[in-house]
Formats: structure tokens, C-alpha cells, sequence
């Protein structure tokens, strides 16, 4: 029982650093991200994510701003939203500044 709490505090703590933390390291950004450091590394070597190197190459950091950033870049639209896009659309014959054709 007393290694469970321990555990779970140092979890805790854990979680708290990263919160503090504006530049992570592999493994922290992989739990921000919710991926595992395989698939992270492979999105690194594919140059899928944005990510820095240190000055001999060994270690890998991420700019947490730039991840919630990559993150949040495919939004994707509610029914409501394409629905007057698309009667935009129809009434104007003119896809919304921002918006593509229907």
C-alpha cells in the first residue's frame, strides 16, 4: 500500500514539473501528447512535429506552445458551421473568406 502512494505521488509530481516545464524532453512530450516515444520518434524522423535538437545532435526537445499548436492545426468543422458555408455558398456563389467550396 505505502509503494502505491508513493508511486502515485511521484506521478503526481511528475505531472506537475510538466505543467511548469515551457521546453520538454522526448519522453515528457510523448505523455503530453498522449503517443508513445516510438511513434513520436518516427513523427521526428518524418519531420511530422516540430522538435529541436541539442547542439551535438544527442537529445530531442519540444517547445510545448508549438505541440498544443500542432495539435490543435486540423480542426475540423461542426454541421452547423458547413451548412452556412454551403448556403453561403449557394446564395452567393462565393465560398467565405476562410472557408472552401462545398
Amino acid at each position: 500500500m505505502e509503494k502505491e502512494i508513493l508511486s502515485e505521488f511521484q506521478e503526481l509530481k511528475n505531472l506537475t514539473l510538466l505543467g511548469a516545464k515551457q521546453a520538454l524532453t522526448m519522453s515528457e512530450a510523448a505523455l503530453f501528447i498522449g503517443l508513445s516515444k516510438s511513434r513520436l520518434y518516427k513523427m521526428c524522423c518524418e519531420k511530422k512535429i516540430p522538435y529541436y535538437k541539442s547542439q551535438g545532435g544527442k537529445l530531442t526537445y519540444f517547445e510545448k506552445s508549438e505541440l498544443n499548436s500542432w495539435m490543435l492545426k486540423n480542426r475540423v468543422k461542426t454541421v452547423d458551421e458547413l451548412e452556412t458555408e454551403a448556403a453561403t455558398y449557394v446564395v452567393t456563389g462565393k465560398a467565405r473568406k476562410g472557408g472552401t467550396h462545398v
